[in-house]
C-alpha cells in the first residue's frame, strides 16, 4: 500500500469578510510592519491517504467536512 500526502487549502471566498485576517493586518500595523495591504486567513489540512482514495472522494471530503462551500473555496493537491 502506497501512502501519499494530500494538501487541502481552504480560504474564505473573496466577497466574504475575514475578521481574523483584518485582526492580523491591524496587529502588523501596530507592530510597525509596513507594506502589507491585506491579510486573508484560511485553513491548511494535510491528509495521508492510500492509493484507493480517488480525486472525486477527496473533493467530496473537502466540500462536506473541511470547508463550508457557501463561504469558502478550497484547493486539493496531491503532494
Amino acid at each position: 500500500m502506497h501512502v501519499a500526502k494530500v494538501v487541502v487549502d481552504v480560504m474564505p471566498k473573496p466577497e466574504i469578510l475575514d475578521p481574523q485576517g483584518q485582526a492580523v493586518a491591524g496587529a502588523l500595523t501596530r507592530l510597525g510592519v509596513a507594506g502589507v495591504g491585506d491579510v486573508r486567513q484560511g485553513k491548511h489540512f494535510v491528509l495521508e491517504v492510500d492509493d484507493s482514495v480517488d480525486d472525486e472522494t477527496l473533493e467530496r471530503v473537502a466540500a462536506t467536512l473541511l470547508a463550508n462551500p457557501v463561504i469558502e473555496d478550497w484547493v486539493v493537491t496531491r503532494a
